[in-house]
């Protein structure tokens, strides 16, 4: 009998070919005269989901094949065993229930494809116009399965879902389970504008043709993907019926740290992005909302700035020592480009200096332009479009120079921190903080922690390399050992073993750091030269260390996306630290603040749109192609699922 395709449109996304599903030879019992039924004859297939299940496996599926009995024909009805990675006897289990019925189907799968994965896969393998699936435990009673299939074979709904949260239903659920369950399913009703009132009971199902037309546009694989089939099929305006259902609380449970908090928190944002924010996104409203962030950023500091005198210090600045930072500024990109060379070498690309300046030019511009430094992403795309290097090592060379970067920087911080300590003027950078205020104080806060998590990571990846011990498995698994944390181990590792091969020799570790340094000296010279513009009488020694701290500080700051370029962050922390350690006035700081990010961020534009001409590449299909491929990449891949189908005779 030919087995039906599994493969899930996730899967297939990818175009691997190890994205494959076998099915193994059929295994024959002998059971009488009784024949199989034909694949034909299956109208409804009911899905057990099944993780380490095996001490309730075997009088579930006895239990839900007398209540489909009671209502259905018995051989129109299939159950398809969904055993997901298990570490216990439930595979035999499986296998011994499979080999004694007909109507028992297994569905194996040596690592953890998640809930959503393991369900997809499930539906695909199955036989039937009706999709059913609900939780091993048999938490929601039983006795509410003809009513939940019924609804799907009558046409009444397209989706029908069982509720712990309306008003008429019996849902005994203790404290610490009914609590984090009502946030959530408020958030979803929030942002995601359901109107239903519970997304994650384990007692759904679907018709054939819903499940087909939702399933190639819901991403999530795990604990979200029925909460994200439920909400793409309202919006999609699938008839979707929920009703009340007994409901009992089986075993313990426990808030997972990466699941709840990293895993759905995500996926309601994602989804929320994509459903209400994306569509209306054209490419005006997009460099529009940068451009207005960035302006609000800047407008923020007139609560505490007085524009007027930071204009007529402009005014007063030297132009020519002005243009003169430009000229330096302007000597750091081939260095850039340089530096990203040495970082293809070690991940075995050669390409011209030339072309990588080009390339991180036009990266570069792509920050300043979109919010969330999209733009990132788009040094990725000009490699691949114009030099065929793969989009792994695009995104592997980006994270190596971030990583590099964000060393660089913090150690100059650092470097210059023990300079003020030594020289007793720690407490007078102390109350400086204490005193910020504004974009000021937020800027040194998130310059401190990014500062502090980029050692704290590189010290990390050291260790893992050196250890024989998991590192990064070994500190997700202390707070998760949900399906999601082995989507997070993984990137973490795929993310270790890019930078190791980077940094992994002497040589490569050597170049890329020294032009890594060369490069942020080049920037804090700039802004040097900038404030020597405004106070040419200030003692040089001092003006050098505190442009070595400002900018080092400044720049920190600008890591996480809150506004294209970083501009506000940047200007905040700069002038806070330029006032609070020289005796420069506030306006005079501010006033080289935004003439050095000016001077900065208009070479970068020239550079990048002469870039994006001489390469004849657009910022927009650049953005758009990499954010597919990265989405396509992130798919949990199908591979080492084996269906295992047991038939009797």
């Amino acid at each position: 009998m030919e087995s039906p395709s599994a493969g899930s449109a996730k899967s297939n996304a990818t175009g691997s070919d190890d994205d494959t599903v076998t099915t193994s030879a059929d295994r024959q019992t002998p059971r009488g005269d009784e024949s199989p039924a034909a694949e034909d004859d299956v109208n409804i297939s009911v899905v057990l989901p099944a993780y380490n299940e095996e001490s309730t496996l075997e009088s579930t599926v006895q239990r839900t094949i007398s209540t489909l009995e009671t209502f259905c024909e018995p051989t129109s009805i299939e159950i398809v065993i969904a055993e997901d990675g298990c570490t216990d006897n439930t595979p035999e289990i499986a296998d011994q229930l499979a080999a004694s019925d007909r109507r028992i189907r297994h569905m194996h799968s040596d690592t953890r494809l998640g809930r959503g994965g393991a369900l997809e896969q499930a539906f695909n393998f199955a036989n039937g116009s009706v999709l059913a699936y609900f939780d091993t435990d048999l938490a929601t009673d039983i006795r509410h399965l003809e009513e939940l299939i019924t609804r799907i074979q009558t046409g009444e709904a397209d989706i029908a879902t069982g509720s712990r949260w309306l008003p008429e239903n019996i849902a005994d659920r203790p404290a610490k389970r009914g609590i984090p369950s009502r946030v959530y399913n408020t958030l979803v009703r929030l942002f995601l504008r359901s109107d239903l009132r519970d997304h994650q009971c384990g007692f759904k199902a679907f018709s054939r043709e819903a499940f087909e037309s939702l399933q190639p546009i819901v991403e999530d694989s795990h604990w979200f993907w029925d909460t994200e089939m439920l909400v793409r099929a309202q919006r999609a305006d699938l008839t979707v019926v929920e009703f009340p259902v007994e409901w009992t609380s089986k075993g313990d449970t426990k808030v997972d740290l990466v699941r709840d908090v990293f895993g759905m928190g995500s996926q309601i944002l994602r989804t929320w992005w994509q459903i209400s924010v994306q569509p209306r996104l054209s490419p005006r409203v997009s460099l529009g909302a940068g451009a207005v962030l960035a302006i609000v950023a800047l407008a923020l500091m007139t609560q505490y700035i007085d524009f007027n005198t930071v204009i007529s210090e402009v005014r007063a600045a030297d132009p020519w020592l002005v243009v003169a930072a430009t000229i330096v500024y302007t000597l750091s990109w081939p260095v850039r480009g340089l530096r990203y060379r040495d970082i293809l070498f070690e991940l075995g690309y050669y390409e011209r200096v030339r072309f990588l300046t080009g390339a991180v030019f036009i990266s570069q511009t792509g920050n300043l332009v979109f919010p969330a430094r999209a733009g990132d992403l788009v040094r990725a795309y000009v490699i691949k479009a114009r030099r065929g290097i793969a989009y792994p090592s695009g995104f592997a060379s980006l994270a190596a120079e971030r990583v590099f970067d964000l060393l660089t920087i913090a150690s100059l911080a650092g470097v210059v921190l023990l300079g003020y300590t030594a020289s007793g003027q720690t407490a007078t950078l102390a109350q400086t903080i204490i005193d910020a205020e504004g974009a000021g104080r937020v800027a040194v806060i998130v310059s401190m922690s990014v500062g502090l998590v980029a050692v704290a990571a590189v010290g990390g990846i050291i260790l893992s390399a050196r250890s024989e011990i998991d590192i990064p498995s070994a500190v997700v698994y202390r707070v998760s050992t949900d399906s999601y944390a082995e989507m997070v181990v993984s990137v973490i590792n795929q993310f270790i073993e890019d930078l190791q091969t980077v940094a992994g020799t002497r040589r490569g570790f050597a170049r890329v750091g020294a032009t890594s340094i060369l490069i942020w000296s080049i920037d804090v010279v700039t802004a040097f030269v900038v404030l020597l513009a405004f106070t040419p009488a200030l003692d040089t020694i001092q003006l050098l260390a505190v442009s070595f701290f400002a900018v080092s500080v400044g720049n920190l700051a600008k890591v996480l996306p809150l506004s294209p370029g970083g501009v506000g962050l940047y200007e905040g922390a700069f002038t806070l630290l330029v006032v609070g350690l020289t005796p420069i006035t506030p306006s005079v700081a501010i006033g080289a603040a935004v003439v050095d990010h000016a001077v900065k961020n208009l070479i970068t534009v020239i550079g990048g749109y002469g870039s994006m001409l001489g390469l004849n590449v657009s910022l927009m299909t650049a953005v758009e192609e990499t954010r597919d491929v990265r989405n396509r990449d992130t798919d949990i891949s199908a591979e080492g699922v084996t269906q295992t189908e047991t038939r009797n005779q």
